[in-house]
C-alpha cells in the first residue's frame, strides 16, 4: 500500500507511477473545489478499480469509518493507493490496516509508525485512532 505526503497534482500519473491496480480516496467533494484538490472522479479516471470513504475534516476518525477502511482495503486488488489529502489520516488507515492483518500490537504498530515517519505520527488523535482500532477491531 502507498499513502500521500502531500497534495497530488496529477492524480494519473501519481497511480501511474505507483504501479496501483487500485485506490482507496478518503476525501469528499469539499476537497475537488479546493484549491490544489481532487476529486473522486479524477481517481476512478486513474484506477481500474477504487473506493471513497470520506474521512476529511471535520468528520471524526471514529470506529465506524475505521470498519470501512478496513471492509474497502479487504476488497480492492493490491497494489492500492490510500490517499487523503496531505497524508495523516490515509497513513493512519493503512498502518491500522497493516497491523491488523499482521496481527500486531498498538505500541508494536505505533514504533513502526514513528520509525518510517509516517504523517499520521503528529497527531495524537490519529495515533490514538489506530490504537483503538487495533484494540477493537482485531
Amino acid at each position: 500500500m502507498t499513502f500521500n505526503r502531500g497534495l497530488i497534482a496529477d492524480p494519473e500519473d501519481f497511480a501511474r507511477q505507483a504501479g496501483a491496480a487500485s485506490w482507496l480516496f478518503l476525501c469528499g467533494d469539499e476537497f475537488a473545489a479546493m484549491d490544489g484538490g481532487m476529486s473522486y472522479a479524477s481517481v476512478q479516471s486513474a484506477v481500474g478499480e477504487s473506493a471513497n470513504i470520506v474521512s476529511d475534516p471535520p468528520r471524526v476518525m471514529d470506529m465506524d469509518l475505521a470498519r470501512e477502511h478496513v471492509a474497502a482495503l479487504d476488497q480492492l486488488p493490491r497494489p492500492t493507493l490510500v490517499t487523503c489529502r496531505t497524508g495523516p489520516r490515509s497513513s493512519a488507515a493503512v498502518y491500522l490496516y497493516a497491523g491488523l492483518r499482521a496481527g500486531a500490537s498498538a505500541d508494536e504498530v505505533l514504533a513502526r509508525a514513528e520509525a518510517d515517519g509516517a504523517p499520521f505520527c503528529g497527531s495524537d488523535e490519529l495515533k490514538a485512532w489506530v490504537a483503538q482500532g487495533l484494540a477493537e477491531l482485531a
